[in-house]
């Protein structure tokens, strides 16, 4: 029982701030542009700010070089995830609009505006470059095939270059990440000065997320929210397959139980934020991915202490 209250106590520090963003939407404070300015200030500037913080001061070059190769389990989880999606569009008879959208949200979850303030309120800061080590096959796997499945139901293919697929992929949180690596690697040490405004910076990351979330859902509208055989699939991808892909494929190998946890826990997020947006740009069912986001965001908040409690 003492981990399942300690999943509820860390998802009640999420519900707090999500509240927040969520009442000062419905009072007129935000509209969808100050949104986007938030989801810019947390992706572009603060997460960036607090990966090279982080990780300067927490981690050491031998221990970093033990993480990498687990990179090797996210990435095969989301690949069984890919092949499962195929059969899960027949067995819940998705609609070709979006059929493409579906087997993306059902394989990429929300490892930063939900995946790492919940296991930082869970697991603490040792939990970090566990959530890092995911959110790298993660993004990589989002921005790629992710998007490609995206744009195929729009039918805007023609618009997609290798640049801009890199300049995804290797977003300002993934070169904070590196970064802050390649500093620890080299064994150099920033400024004083600097470490400090990184830190500052970095600090804004999970208040603004989670009242980005907030946002998001009230944008969305509680009133747009159904349990139809196409949203049944995205959370039976996401709430059940993919932890329980995970634990099977973590289990067996010789890693910490803290690593074990974290990936288990981070394969289950709900579906990611840039879901509806990519969706919006590619002329894709944004409709759709705005309400699995909204959905299972809020069930998370009811699966994670279950998670916690079972594994």
């Amino acid at each position: 029982m003492g981990t399942f209250f300690q999943g509820i106590q860390g998802i009640l520090v999420i519900i707090v701030m999500i509240s927040v963003g969520y009442v000062l939407a419905h009072r007129g404070w935000f509209d969808k542009k100050t949104s986007k300015l938030i989801a810019k200030l947390v992706t572009q500037i603060a997460l960036p700010a607090y990966m090279i913080s982080t990780i300067t001061h927490d981690f050491t070059s031998e221990k970093l070089i033990q993480l990498l190769p687990n990179l090797c389990f996210p990435i095969l989880s989301m690949l069984i995830l890919f092949a499962i999606s195929f059969l899960a569009v027949k067995a819940f008879a998705v609609p070709q609009n979006h059929s493409g959208l579906f087997k993306s949200m059902f394989c990429n979850s929300n490892t930063v505006f939900i995946g790492l303030p919940v296991n930082l309120a869970i697991f603490g800061e040792q939990s970090l470059p566990y959530v890092l080590v995911f959110y790298m096959a993660n993004t990589t796997f989002f921005w790629t095939l992710g998007v490609y499945l995206i744009q195929r139901d729009g039918n805007y293919l023609s618009k997609t270059s290798l640049k801009q697929t890199l300049g995804k992929i290797f977003s300002p949180p993934l070169l904070g990440f590196i970064i802050g690596v390649v500093l620890v690697l080299l064994h150099v040490k920033l400024p004083a000065f600097l470490m400090s405004d990184f830190s500052y910076i970095g600090g804004l990351t999970i208040p603004l997320s989670m009242i980005f979330i907030g946002i998001a859902i009230h944008q969305a509208g509680l009133n747009k929210l159904c349990l139809n055989k196409d949203n049944i699939g995205v959370l039976i991808g996401r709430f059940v397959a993919a932890p329980a892909i995970m634990t099977l494929l973590v289990l067996p190998a010789p890693m910490p139980a803290l690593m074990k946890e974290v990936f288990i826990l981070q394969s289950a997020m709900p579906v990611m934020t840039n879901a509806p947006v990519v969706s919006e740009l590619y002329h894709a069912d944004s409709d759709y991915a705005a309400v699995m986001v909204t959905e299972t965001t809020l069930l998370s908040m009811i699966e994670i202490p279950i998670l916690m409690t079972i594994f």
